[in-house]
């Protein structure tokens, strides 16, 4: 192999790791703001949820409370 056939798959090598991390760096910022994202969704998930509780018993009559249905 000759030396300028060698540096020129040296001088590729490089330029596909140059490449390849630069790649990585925006997939890596990408999961970051994903991660940001999903935590978001899930504290708002737990709000609603506990909102849903509070409002659930409200919303429902205990049953001495409750007409009975037309028919009877």
């Amino acid at each position: 192999m000759e030396l300028s056939e060698f540096e020129q798959r040296f001088e590729q090598l490089e330029t596909k790791l140059a490449y390849q991390e630069a790649i990585i760096e925006e997939l890596n910022q990408e999961v970051r703001k994903q991660q940001i994202e999903t935590v978001k969704v899930q504290e708002q998930l737990k709000l609603i949820a506990e909102r849903l509780k509070t409002h659930q018993s409200s919303i429902i009559a205990p049953l001495s409370e409750e007409t009975p249905p037309p028919h009877y």
